[in-house]
């Protein structure tokens, strides 16, 4: 199962809301349990350079079913497995991509977003899953 069109728009409103609430213009990008994308809404402002990185911090988290910062560790210098972001197609270590799963727990879908400092990004993906809820 995949979210619906109308499931990712909402998602990204609620991001969208959240980050207007930051004064932080932001990239926002949802794809489907595939990793491909569904929905992306650049704000007015946003940083150009972080156009390709939200749908990247969304892949990200549905190929390691888990937050994007999750893999910062794992891959770190020094980490289990360093380099790792270089890796299928490039992976984003930081916050701001989180996976969304169904009640089942089957994993449906992404959102990544990029613009801020990571820790606002988190919180505005953080913002846009709960629009799932």
């Amino acid at each position: 199962m995949s979210i619906s069109l109308d499931t990712a728009q909402a998602m990204v409103e609620r991001a969208r809301v959240q980050a207007a609430a930051l004064d932080v213009p932001m990239n926002i990008a949802v794809v489907n349990g595939g990793g491909q994308l569904l929905v992306f809404a650049r704000m007015d402002g946003a940083i150009l350079g972080s156009i390709d990185i939200a749908p990247a911090k969304a892949k990200t988290s549905i190929l390691f079913n888990g937050p994007s910062e999750n893999l910062r560790d794992f891959c770190r210098p020094g980490g289990p497995a360093p380099a790792t972001e270089y890796t299928n197609g490039s992976l984003i270590p930081y916050a701001g991509g989180v996976a969304l799963h169904e009640e089942a727990g089957v994993l449906t879908g992404a959102i990544g977003v990029c613009g801020g400092m990571p820790d606002q990004d988190g919180e505005v993906a953080r913002a846009g899953i709960a629009a799932h809820d």
